[in-house]
């Protein structure tokens, strides 16, 4: 189990905390999914954990003993897959791998049986002897995820790790983490892509400004409260009807205006929608029952989760 406590970070010079106050509890075993957009401090706090930074104020424990000395003990305990490619172009897929492995302190027999262990699981065998710079995006990518494989790590720390993939590469690094698990490999998972967390992790974390918004389990984060209803419009909600369902403005995003109303049950379901056509409302979206995480977001912030 990693555990975060009250972690603090600023950057030198930067007006505002790049973490503020963060505690996470994050059981080994499955995925944890870190959900925020651009800029909200899931890269800071990877990079705290793979012992890139030093945190500021706070304190992590790796199952009860603090990160540094656990790292100390078993240096391969926890491997980072970074968002930017980390390896040589110039090396071929097989000579990347064999020198990682090499930078691990993994002997010959090991380095062997590690490199191959990770070739057979990117699927890389039939660009082995291709330099780096010669893949495609996706195969790059799988290139980043074999070399964080290498040493057989405890925990694998994934920042973004499907930027800038075709749809079917994307499928690929979502089955293959998703497996990971079941290998004895705890996975962190950071993206600004809802439907990846969504479809992958079993326990999140929402952060935004340096602050965790929600944490827990994904099917708690999107039950609703209560049952109510949620619409996106093409204008206006009218104020009568806006008084009789006890309608909340989620704010204009983009152009696109979102209202939580309440309907406690769904019969008056079809009433409300003939109440908003005659009003000359067309609704775009709607939701009725459990959340999807672009709407807790909304809830939580007030804005979208891209912008």
């Amino acid at each position: 189990m990693l555990k975060v406590d009250g972690v603090s970070y600023r950057y030198r010079h930067a007006a505002t905390p790049a973490l503020q106050d963060v505690s996470l509890t994050i059981p080994a075993g499955g995925i944890y999914g870190l959900l925020g957009p651009n800029g909200a401090g899931k890269t800071t706090l990877i990079s705290i954990l793979a012992g890139l930074l030093d945190a500021g104020h706070g304190q992590i424990a790796l199952n009860g003993q603090p990160l540094a000395a656990a790292r100390a003990a078993n240096p391969r305990a926890i491997a980072l897959v970074p968002q930017d490619y980390a390896f040589y172009p110039m090396l071929t897929v097989a000579e990347n791998l064999r020198f990682f492995a090499g930078v691990l302190g993994l002997n010959g027999r090991e380095i062997k049986t590690q490199c191959d262990a990770a070739i057979a699981f990117a699927r890389l065998e039939q660009v082995v002897d291709k330099r780096a710079e010669q893949l495609s995006g996706g195969l790059r990518r799988r290139l980043n995820l074999a070399i964080g494989l290498l040493g057989q790590p405890q925990w694998l720390l994934l920042d973004e790790p499907t930027v800038g993939v075709d749809p079917q590469s994307r499928r690929f690094l979502l089955d293959a983490i998703a497996a990971l698990p079941a290998a004895g490999t705890s996975v962190i998972y950071t993206s600004h892509y809802m439907e990846e967390v969504e479809a992958i992790c079993q326990r999140i974390a929402i952060v935004d400004q340096g602050r965790v918004l929600a944490e827990g389990a994904l099917g708690d984060i999107l039950q609703r409260p209560e049952p109510q209803v949620e619409l996106e419009l093409d204008r206006p909600l009218p104020p009568d009807l806006a008084e009789r369902y006890a309608a909340t403005p989620l704010g204009n995003f983009k152009f696109r205006l979102f209202f939580r109303l309440t309907v406690k049950e769904v019969p008056p379901l079809p009433r409300l929608l003939d109440e908003l056509a005659t009003a000359g409302c067309t609704v775009k979206n709607l939701n009725f029952g459990q959340q999807n995480l672009e709407q807790v977001f909304m809830n939580l912030t007030q804005r979208s989760l891209r912008d």
